[in-house]
């Protein structure tokens, strides 16, 4: 069995000062570090939303959320405090104008990359717990991998006060672990 970890979106425009601040969304570096070092994955992935300047997820063209991660700015670039040299692949997500991109499983490739490499079990940690984590996670577990969400690893946007709790809540019904 082979373990790898998916860092969800530890951006700039996700952590304080950015186009949709994540509360607390730098707080989890250390861990996330920490994690990365782990000698028990064979794989570190980290993702970024990587959105092109028209995404349909932006207010201004009828979607939900401010403009961000907008593709080469710095606010779309992996936050300075996640040290690199632990990731193996960098994977950028939400490039279609026309979906929202949520899951580091839509339209990446990250399934077959995984599978390729003989991994069957996930952790999945980073920004946000209540968005793209939650996808990210119920999509791995829809391809048959188990997960386990790092809760010291995650934070919520919670658009809605108890939208993590509600995200980590079916998780957990659909079979993840969370630690």
């Amino acid at each position: 069995m082979a373990e790898a970890l998916v860092i969800v979106d530890f951006q700039n425009d996700f952590t304080p000062g950015g186009a949709l601040e994540v509360p607390d969304g730098h707080a989890i570096a250390e861990r996330l570090n920490e994690l990365a070092a782990d000698p028990r994955f064979e794989l570190v992935v980290a993702t970024r939303d990587w959105h092109p300047l028209d995404h349909g997820s932006f207010d201004e063209r009828g979607g939900t959320w401010p403009v961000h991660c907008v593709q080469g700015t710095e606010g779309a670039e992996l936050h300075p405090d996640l040290d690199r040299s632990h990731l193996d692949l960098v994977i950028d997500k939400g490039q279609d104008p026309a979906t929202e991109g949520y899951s580091a499983f839509e339209s990446t490739g990250l399934a077959e990359l995984l599978r390729e490499r003989g991994v069957d079990r996930l952790t999945v940690a980073g920004l946000a717990t209540d968005v793209c984590v939650l996808n990210t996670a119920r999509d791995a577990l829809d391809l048959d991998f188990e997960v386990e969400v790092d809760l010291e690893g995650t934070r919520g946007v919670e658009v809605r006060d108890g939208d993590s709790e509600r995200a980590l809540e079916e998780l957990r019904d659909r079979g993840a672990e969370l630690k």
